[in-house]
């Protein structure tokens, strides 16, 4: 059995494909940046994504030197709009996001920020000194499994807010949550797994 702690294994990374299931997410700590513009071009959520698995993985070396290794956790991104009754029609180009990693809850503010400032010098990369080290605290969310592409999340995404939530009496709070569990540069649009969230409150 790998020895490794994985954020994976855990039945929150284990969504049912097809349905929706309600869950309280605990808090976390993570690795947090902040941009805008379509994923699929914008050199700036490249520059981040980058960023975060450069300082995820210094952290992780760390972390191993001092006897408690670890899996990287997945990518995860917010995406939202100025007016969210829009989100659904605008294009890509005029989309917010925050992407973050999970980071572990054992090593302190003070060593991370001092592993931020050692990564962003030695891989000389200027976007880690943008990274902010943050605790997460999303909440009781709904979530599911979706397999597929990205591109074919929307009418999952649909079912959820118009159908789902409202017979559950629900209603979202906070942003659109995704954890991407697939590589989309080695794994197939048709077999990516990405977890879709969005917290709710009562209605």
């Amino acid at each position: 059995m790998n020895g490794k702690f994985d954020v994976k294994r855990d039945a929150l990374f284990k969504p049912p494909v097809g349905r929706f299931e309600i869950v309280d997410v605990p808090s976390a700590a993570i690795l947090a940046i902040d941009g805008h513009g379509d994923p699929n071009t914008s050199p700036a959520h490249a520059a981040a994504v980058g960023a975060l698995y450069a300082a995820s993985y210094a952290i992780k070396f760390a972390s191993k030197a001092a006897g408690r290794d670890l899996v990287v956790a997945p990518l995860e991104g917010l995406w939202w709009s100025e007016n969210p009754s829009e989100f659904a029609s605008l294009a890509k180009a005029d989309w917010l996001w925050t992407m973050f990693i999970r980071q572990p809850e054992w090593m302190s503010a003070a060593e991370i920020s001092s592993l931020l400032s050692t990564a962003a010098a030695s891989k000389k990369n200027p976007v880690i000194a943008q990274l902010r080290f943050e605790t997460f605290d999303e909440g009781r969310v709904v979530q599911t499994m979706h397999v597929g592409s990205y591109d074919d999340e929307a009418p999952v995404i649909h079912r959820l807010h118009h159908e789902f939530l409202p017979a559950n009496g629900l209603v979202e709070r906070g942003k659109h949550h995704e954890i991407y569990l697939g590589d989309p540069r080695r794994v197939a649009p048709e077999k990516l797994r990405t977890i879709l969230r969005q917290p709710v409150s009562p209605a």
